[in-house]
């Protein structure tokens, strides 16, 4: 019983110095509003709104970065469209030109601008002149006139003659009725070109499955990329020049080249029987076996690949949304390494500080 009380006697005497500690508080705390007319919760108050302050204003000024970052880009688009709509309006082919143009600079070590390189008479041979380039490949002019908007109508913005090309073939793309898709801006030129990766890693009219195959596989590409990447045939044209000679064209084709008269290089042959939309035609055709290069029929002969061909021309859609995936992991094949990168001024020449590896 005594062992009971004197606990509690204990209990008692801690609750009592308890509250007389509070007391103390209390007036100590009275006697500091008294004295400054303020208290350390006033500090400590006054510390958590300037940080709060300070979090909003990095929010806020994370806000305007993204904001004007994003009014910089829709500008370049806006810019580049502009120039290439009013291209296709003038010439329909030009956008199946502007798609091959892409595809024919990211192919050859990367996406660098390097195909728009002019050759310089005894000192530079670009990509332009070789064989699967030359008196081919257009639409150099277009991009020149889209780099040109964009300095004129996005002063202070920064973009390559790369990132020039991506933006047209998508906008071509979208224009000729194929499905849009987002193109990332940030790409860099090289300051030099390759004559000879561009006639041997560009797929030819003549390269049988195996070679494609590996050719794709070289970049990175699945079999099914291949051939959504193959349909860019279902809008364009090839010359006679090149479907008349032996090995570059199917033999069943119904061709409309006169191949047996003297051929220019303005003579045309249509690569599907609806050459000015972006539509499934090309496999249709090729279903029928009227697929007008060798490279292209071959597709129908191996089981894997005939399956793809069949899935894009019983439904568009499928077709549609593969191309654009593939585009964009096109777009986004990398420079070779230890390139010399820039963002070129004019995309037709190096900059004049540039020292070009030629």
């Amino acid at each position: 019983m005594g062992f009971r009380l004197s606990h509690l006697s204990l209990a008692v005497s801690l609750v009592a110095l308890a509250l007389a500690g509070v007391a103390i508080y209390r007036n100590t705390y009275e006697a500091v509003i008294m004295n400054n007319g303020s208290s350390d919760f006033d500090l400590l108050e006054t510390g958590a709104v300037s940080i709060l302050t300070l979090n909003n204003e990095k929010r806020n000024s994370d806000k305007d970065n993204l904001s004007q970052q994003l009014s910089q880009e829709s500008c370049v688009f806006s810019a580049v469209k502009g120039v290439v709509d009013s291209a296709i309006d003038n010439e329909t082919r030009m956008g199946a030109s502007l798609i091959r143009l892409h595809f024919h600079d990211c192919f050859v070590d990367g996406c660098d601008g390097g195909i728009l390189l002019d050759d310089i008479n005894g000192t530079f041979t670009g990509e332009q002149t070789s064989p699967p380039n030359n008196n081919s490949v257009r639409g150099f002019e277009v991009i020149a006139q889209a780099k040109q908007s964009v300095i004129d109508t996005c002063p202070n913005i920064s973009v390559s003659c790369a990132d020039i090309l991506a933006i047209a073939a998508r906008d071509s793309l979208a224009k000729l009725g194929g499905q849009t898709y987002t193109v990332a801006l940030g790409r860099s030129d090289g300051t030099t070109a390759n004559f000879t990766g561009a006639l041997t890693q560009l797929p030819a009219p003549s390269d049988n499955l195996t070679v494609q195959i590996q050719k794709f596989s070289d970049k990175n590409f699945t079999v099914r990329e291949m051939v959504a990447l193959a349909g860019a045939h279902t809008v364009g044209f090839a010359r006679c020049s090149t479907v008349c000679t032996s090995g570059n064209v199917n033999p069943a084709a119904q061709l409309q080249c006169n191949c047996s008269a003297t051929l220019t290089d303005s003579d045309l042959q249509q690569l599907d029987t609806t050459p000015t939309m972006f539509d499934k035609v090309y496999y249709d055709n090729l279903n029928s076996n009227q697929g007008i290069m060798f490279s292209d029929q071959v597709l129908t002969g191996d089981a894997t690949t005939a399956g793809f061909v069949t899935d894009y021309s019983n439904d568009v859609s499928v077709f549609l949304g593969d191309f654009a995936a593939a585009m964009i992991k096109m777009g986004d094949l990398p420079p070779s390494a230890g390139a010399q990168l820039e963002i070129r001024d004019v995309c037709s020449r190096v900059n004049p500080t540039s020292v070009a590896s030629m």
